[in-house]
């Protein structure tokens, strides 16, 4: 059950969604990772990670939730939020 994921589950799971939608390297994704500077996604990157968290948690996201996401970490707090609510 997602609910039961650790944050460290829900980034393994994030670091599999960035390599395979935005073929980047796993490994160059920690939590303080900045999505725009240090991955250089844009808005329309910023449409289809949603889409593939929605996929990932089964739960639409809204988009007041997902404006203020910078950082990976925020990326792992927003799943967190999703799951447990």
């Amino acid at each position: 059950m997602l609910q039961e994921l650790s944050d460290q589950e829900i980034l393994g799971r994030l670091k599999t969604v960035f390599k395979d939608t935005f073929d980047l390297d796993a490994e160059s994704i920690k939590p303080e990772t900045h999505l725009f500077h240090d991955l250089d996604l844009d808005s329309i990157d910023a449409v289809d990670l949603a889409i593939k968290l929605q996929t990932m948690t089964g739960k639409r996201i809204k988009p007041e939730d997902f404006k203020s996401v910078r950082t990976v970490n925020d990326v792992v707090a927003a799943v967190r939020k999703l799951i447990s609510g």
